[in-house]
């Protein structure tokens, strides 16, 4: 078994913030490589939004501001592979799947190695940004679970 991220949605705020929401419980990835070619000063809007705060949903290409450490089987892993790679044919150029698969492995291996020792239904957040050179930079923030995995108090309603 393998840790990856799995898409969780609080509300309805992802389909507001982002072009495309990714939907709960799809496995995703960092998915910074989409922005691989924008220059910094031409994203705006909901891109924009990606860049700095999206996850990236597998099957749908759609992003999430928040996912949870969940396990895969190597069944599963391998099918998000050969997705992914299907992705990167279709969207980005790359000429085959069998040239696109090294690639789509080594987003799993990254975010595999960032979830392995996370509990899991630890959430996660990603920032990204460009630094002076113009280089993406990525932040990961995890959010341990508190208690029994059922389900996280996330808010109180206090009074004045």
């Amino acid at each position: 078994m393998t840790r990856l991220m799995r898409v969780i949605r609080f509300d309805e705020s992802d389909d507001n913030v982002f072009e495309k929401a990714g939907k709960p419980d799809e496995w995703a990835v960092s998915g910074a490589f989409v922005f691989a070619s924008d220059e910094p000063s031409e994203l705006e809007g909901k891109r924009k939004q990606a860049f700095a705060n999206g996850l990236l949903a597998v099957r749908s290409f759609g992003w999430s501001t928040f996912v949870a450490v969940a396990e895969i089987d190597d069944q599963e892993l391998q099918t998000l592979i050969d997705v992914m790679a299907g992705h990167l044919v279709e969207k980005f150029g790359a000429p085959d799947k069998a040239a696109a698969t090294p690639f789509a492995r080594a987003e799993f291996d990254f975010i595999a190695g960032l979830c392995r020792d996370a509990p899991i239904n630890t959430l996660l957040a990603v920032q990204r940004e460009h630094n002076e050179e113009g280089e993406v930079h990525e932040a990961f923030r995890k959010i341990a679970a508190a208690g029994k995995p059922a389900h996280a108090r996330i808010w109180d309603v206090a009074p004045e």
